[in-house]
């Protein structure tokens, strides 16, 4: 959710309005976590039924949602946005490697942070698995004041911002527009400078004992400090037993593009002892980025640019959808998917070529999605902001393998009308992390989380066969092959020429090996290094075909649904960790 605007400009005369309310529905939809009634968005945009319903039906058009019943419910394909910016401002790819590095150092978490107006908003993240750990996704935005990122930034504020700052404050005097970080206790707050607020912020300092302060009341000295010391402390100011240190990245020109922050828990080191502690390692991290920054990037193009998607795609879709279809959404969003790496600032002219549009078209949706905030411009050129995340990327950001699958072995069930599931290997056994089962009197009945032996079942092979020859032999030689119905094959070397012959069809047909009367048929599902991940099949019972019809019948629906997978996880794990389960 962005915080609420203070002293907003009219639209320019060349804005979009239907550009713009759909994107309010779109950022309302975000807003609720991925999950709204429509109903709901109806209220929370004021907007009439008929005009919501055409902009989620455009949405899904994209990919960029589903409907599911009543609910409107953010999809994958949604982050190819938030992609495009993350892609253009380099960050990630250049400078995470580097954070990922400190964080194994250090045994802490590791964020950076960009500047988002009076706010800060993360766009990286290298976590540690702990009890008690980080729990901002990327994308996510927190006041200026309630961090240590944000005093580094705010260094560099002019005295506009200072206001807008105080406006902002007023305004919103419990942070209800910031839903990641914990709400002011009450909505009292001062008036005169941006040190005078005086909602009452309770968190335990770092004896145990309970201190009450609102992080707003001594920004202006802290931010003083941070510019004086070159770096930054949190101490509990997000929330009580959170403490982090930061530091700037500057680009050559000593503009700060980003900070580090390193994010511990008072239960392992008080906010007094971090700058001990971590900023001796953190400084020499901050300075190995800035030497990357100095270095000019390799000239490579963004390997899957998203723009692809011309004014002839969008012409067949309002053919098919009718008034169902509002183009304007559609041009505004393909617009956004022009940057990427190599593409971080456009002209108009590269815009409209790299998007297929009419260039007075483009111009419109350029200037519509900059006063939004979406984009900024120095009058030729334009680059998306930061702002561009709060369109779904942190509530997607949480996706697993399972639930990028789930609709599609929906639809993939309703095509097949029999059973469809998805399995990881853990150890010798897969593991079924995502199922939908058909409704037939004699069904398969497994649930998420059965586990069983791999060598015997469809997806076994598959994921078997997806590994490197070497572990493969090494997987075979710890596995005890028992016969668990008389077609069960037991043999090694029968099971290695079997692997092979699955790694070189891309499928698996395994009939009535892991019990009398069940076949199934798997596919793998490939990550973006083409890593085989998972696997998908389609079972049923033995006696309704041969196995020669089943193969027919179910291979290409099989193909097209783990293609849809890979299509979805492709675009989530651009920037993200999709876990398995």
């Amino acid at each position: 959710m962005t915080h609420p605007a203070t002293d907003a400009p009219p639209p320019p005369q060349e804005a979009v309005g239907p550009l713009m309310r759909s994107l309010s529905v779109l950022r309302a939809l975000s807003t609720g976590g991925g999950r709204q009634a429509v109903g709901d968005l109806v209220r929370a945009t004021g907007l009439a039924r008929s005009t919501v319903d055409r902009v989620l039906s455009t949405l899904a058009r994209l990919g960029y949602v589903r409907v599911e019943g009543r609910d409107a419910v953010l999809a994958p394909g949604l982050l190819e946005l938030g992609n495009a910016y993350l892609a253009a401002s380099e960050l990630p790819d250049r400078l995470g490697p580097a954070a990922e590095r400190l964080a194994d150092a250090l045994d802490e978490s590791v964020s950076l942070a960009v500047p988002d107006g009076d706010g800060v908003r993360f766009v990286h993240q290298a976590t540690r698995r702990r009890a008690m750990s980080l729990a901002f996704r990327i994308g996510d935005l927190l006041p200026a004041e309630r961090g240590a990122p944000g005093a580094l930034f705010a260094a560099d504020w002019d005295e506009d911002a200072w206001r807008r700052w105080r406006e902002r404050r007023a305004a919103d005097p419990t942070d209800a527009g910031f839903p990641t970080v914990p709400p002011r206790r009450d909505g009292n707050s001062g008036t005169g400078g941006p040190e005078n607020f005086g909602a009452d912020f309770a968190c335990r300092d770092g004896n145990g004992g309970t201190r009450s302060t609102d992080p707003g009341e001594d920004f202006a000295s802290r931010v003083e400090a941070a510019r004086t010391a070159g770096w930054s402390l949190d101490d509990q100011l997000i929330e009580p037993g959170l403490v982090a240190i930061a530091v700037p990245v500057r680009d050559p020109h000593g503009r700060p593009v980003c900070a580090v922050s390193v994010v511990s828990h008072t239960s392992r080191l008080a906010a007094a002892d971090l700058p001990t502690a971590v900023l001796p390692r953190l400084r020499e991290t901050v300075a190995e980025m800035e030497r990357t920054l100095a270095t000019p990037a390799p000239p490579l193009p963004d390997p899957e640019p998203s723009a692809t998607r011309h004014a002839s795609w969008m012409r067949a879709s309002k053919q098919e959808l009718g008034p169902e279809f509002v183009e304007s959404l559609a041009r505004g969003l393909l617009t956004l998917t022009a940057f990427g790496t190599g593409r971080a600032a456009l002209p108009l002219t590269a815009v409209a070529e790299a998007t297929g549009l009419a260039r007075a078209t483009a111009r419109r949706a350029l200037i519509t999605l900059e006063h939004l905030g979406y984009l900024a411009s120095d009058g030729r050129l334009f680059r998306p902001t930061p702002k561009v995340l709060d369109l779904g990327f942190a509530a997607l950001s949480g996706l697993t393998l399972p639930e990028i699958a789930q609709p599609h072995l929906a639809t993939l069930v309703e095509q097949v009308h029999d059973s469809a599931s998805m399995a990881v290997l853990s150890g010798t056994d897969i593991q079924y992390v995502a199922r939908v089962p058909t409704v037939r009197i004699m069904s398969v009945n497994i649930t998420v989380g059965t586990r069983f032996p791999a060598y015997p079942t469809s997806m076994g092979r598959v994921l078997l066969a997806g590994l490197p020859p070497a572990e493969r032999t090494a997987h075979l030689s710890r596995t005890k092959l028992t016969s668990l119905t008389q077609h069960t094959v037991t043999s090694p070397e029968r099971l290695a020429t079997l692997l092979e012959q699955v790694d070189e069809d891309g499928y698996a047909l395994v009939d009535e090996e892991l019990e009398e009367g069940l076949r199934s048929i798997a596919v793998p599902v490939r990550a973006r290094d083409s890593r085989v991940v998972a696997a998908v099949n389609i079972s049923t019972h033995a006696g309704r075909r041969s196995p020669a019809e089943d193969r027919d019948a179910f291979l290409p629906p099989l193909r097209a649904a783990a293609a849809r997978i890979e299509a979805d996880l492709r675009t989530a794990g651009r920037f993200l960790r999709v876990p398995p389960a």
